[in-house]
This record gives structure tokens, sequence and C-alpha cells, in this order.
């Protein structure tokens, strides 16, 4: 009998792999790092604009998602609002030892316009709609606003070697909850809230270091973040 019981608690982990692996570990710190990049065409109200990232579920090694992502911009004359229209191209991975990975086209139209309360606080507000081509799954739309918050500190104005405070707070949204394969997500998809510290390098580049606590339905986790932002 006793024998029996030993062999029964030996064999019960053999029988869930896979759950065991995809546990994340919500108290390891994460690590992005990204590169920005935006510019307009000279005397033109057409630019382009993208991104490169590489997130990581631990501080290097372990693939969250690898992301390329870039779009054309449009600024209306008279106007602060920009408008863009873009792609992109995300490679996600598994938590730990799992090196599975799952693809994803996405194409994407954005608003941003700038708002200025005072000298000092510098406000963006970005609103972001997505289609979404994921593997395996239903096509898929999603919703995002950010409200970025940048406050220099020790200079009254954004420019070269100005040390700034950057804050941003960014809500998703999922348009749709059935995916496939009688698989659904939750309305709310997911919560970034970001707190740094970034320095002007010059007027047109800029680097920020901080760390982003995101939120899903699942899981909780902080991310150390990295980047550098590039205009020219």
């Amino acid at each position: 009998m006793k024998k029996n019981i030993l062999l029964l608690m030996i064999s019960i982990p053999l029988l869930f792999p896979s759950s065991a692996k995809a546990q994340i570990d919500e108290e390891k710190l994460g690590a992005w790092y990204m590169y920005f990049f935006n510019t307009t065409f000279k005397d033109s109200s057409w630019g382009i604009q993208g991104d490169l990232q590489c997130r990581n579920w631990n501080i290097a090694g372990d693939l969250e998602q690898l992301l390329l992502r870039g779009g054309i911009t449009y600024k209306p004359k008279n106007t602060n609002v920009k408008l863009t229209l873009g792609y992109g191209n995300v490679i996600t991975g598994s938590y730990g030892s799992d090196n599975s990975t799952a693809s994803e086209s996405r194409i994407y139209q954005e608003a941003l316009f700038p708002i200025q309360f005072g000298k000092r606080i510098y406000t963006n507000h970005r609103y972001r709609y997505e289609q979404r081509f994921v593997d395996s799954q239903d096509f898929r739309t999603r919703y995002r606003y950010n409200l970025f918050l940048n406050v220099p500190l020790n200079k009254a104005a954004m420019e070269a070697n100005t040390l700034y405070l950057a804050l941003y707070n960014e809500i998703f949204i999922n348009g749709q909850r059935n995916i496939g394969n009688g698989k659904s997500v939750e309305i709310f998809d997911r919560n970034r809230f970001y707190t740094a510290l970034g320095f002007m390098l010059k007027k047109n580049l800029k680097i920020q270091c901080g760390l982003m606590n995101q939120t899903t339905n699942n899981w909780k986790k902080n991310q150390a973040q990295l980047s550098l932002h590039h205009k020219f």
C-alpha cells in the first residue's frame, strides 16, 4: 500500500509538465530595451515613425516579445495632431524553458496630440486602434489610450541637458471576446503604469530609464525599461 502511494506521488507531477512551465513568476523583474524614432519630411506634413523593442521575462535571455513597428504619419496644417497608419510584426515567446513562439501581424491607426499646462507640464494623448492577426486565433481588434506626462526638473523647458520625470498610463480594451477554437478573452486586456527619469542628450535625442508595472487578467509584473527616443 505504501509503495503504491509513493508511486502515485511521483507520477502526478509528470502528468502536468506544461502547466508548471507556464506559471509566471510575478516577483521576477523583467526588462524591455527599446528604440523609438520619428521624422517629418522637409516642408511637408508627412513623415514616418517606428520602434524596435526586445522584451524579456527576465533581465535578458528569456524572450517575452520581439516587436518591430513602423508607420506613415500625417500632421494636418495649423494643428498639433499627428495621425499614423502603421504595421507591426510581433513574435511572442513563452515563459521559462519553453522555447515555443507565436507570431502576430498588426495594422494600427493612431492619433497623438500634445497639451501643455503652464511652463513645466507636458502631456501627450495617444489613441490607437489595432487590427490583429494572431497565430491560431480569429481576427481580433483592440483599443488603446495612453496618457504621457513629462516634467522637466532642472530647467523650465524640454531642451538639451534637461533632466525630467516621465510618467504614463495606458489601458488596453479588447474589441472582441471570442478568438476562435472555443476560446475567449475578457474585455479588459491590460494596463501599464510607467515611471522613469529621462535626460535630453540634445534637442532631438533623449534617453529614459524606469519601471513599468503591467497588469493583465492573469498576472501582474514589473518590467525595467531602457529606451532611446530619436527625432531626426
